[in-house]
């Protein structure tokens, strides 16, 4: 479903990313990690249409779409979350939740006019699927309350749950987890696996290496803009290209300690 080959984005003289290579099937889940500072973020603008690559290629379900804008990138069904969503105080969570959706019938004057009906029946179909979903992310008593007033966690909440409205097909989310409960965990990853039984694939940056071991299927690690290894979570602690990543030296000797003490 997602195809990236050879690309490369440079900030001056800093090389952010580096010939990255990189495929997700549908329906398959897989975990972006790496130190600070590896390429992950930037990996992902550069995907969603954020940010221009410099060399490379990107294919999403067999159209190429490297140079598109970000606006038209979604549509198309490749959806991202951000690291630290901002949201405006000026519009509630329902209005951005509507907003966050696809374009709907009764958007367009002519349509309210000469579908009136139609209009008003569609307009109620993504206010309660609207609804729905709020109450899955556990906001639904916050709907009428001013978006840019939640907390940090549920912020990171309510970005998904727009990008949900958006009916994705591959879903790009960065560090879905932090900043939310640790009760609310299970739920993102219900949510997760549900949307992957439908065919979704995922794009995982994140640090909480249990959830990662939960939810995902497979690990690309990033170091200095490069993917150094691509293997099974379980896999990560015993690969020594993913230790240096993380430590600067060799796998250490058994017994001596991995990466078990270190937050990936």
């Amino acid at each position: 479903m997602l195809e990236v080959r050879g690309l490369s984005r440079h900030f001056g003289g800093v090389a952010a990313l580096r010939h990255v290579d990189l495929r997700v099937r549908a329906g398959e889940i897989v975990a972006l990690v790496g130190p600070n500072g590896s390429g992950k973020t930037t990996l992902l603008n550069v995907l969603s249409g954020f940010l221009p690559a410099g060399a490379g290629t990107i294919a999403f379900a067999g159209r190429v779409i490297a140079g598109l804008p970000a606006a038209r990138i979604a549509r198309l069904g490749l959806i991202r979350t951000f690291q630290l969503p901002a949201m405006p105080c000026g519009m509630s969570v329902l209005e951005l939740m509507l907003c966050g959706g696809m374009p709907m019938t009764g958007t367009s004057i002519w349509n309210n006019v000469a579908h009136p009906r139609a209009s008003k029946q569609e307009t109620r179909r993504e206010i309660d699927r609207a609804f729905g979903l709020l109450e899955r992310m556990q906001l639904g008593p916050s709907a009428n309350q001013s978006a840019g007033l939640l907390s940090g966690g549920q912020k990171k909440l309510l970005s998904f749950a727009m990008a949900l409205m958006m009916r994705p097909k591959f879903l790009l989310l960065d560090e879905p987890t932090s900043g939310v409960n640790p009760k609310l965990h299970a739920d993102l990853a219900v949510q997760i696996h549900l949307l992957r039984d439908e065919g979704a694939g995922f794009l995982i940056v994140e640090h909480n290496m249990e959830f990662v071991r939960q939810v995902c299927e497979r690990c690309v690690v990033l170091d200095k803009g490069q993917v150094v290894a691509n293997c099974s979570p379980a896999e990560l602690q015993s690969d020594a290209r993913v230790v240096e990543a993380y430590l600067g030296r060799p796998l250490p000797a058994r017994g001596a300690g991995g990466l078990e003490s270190v937050a990936l």
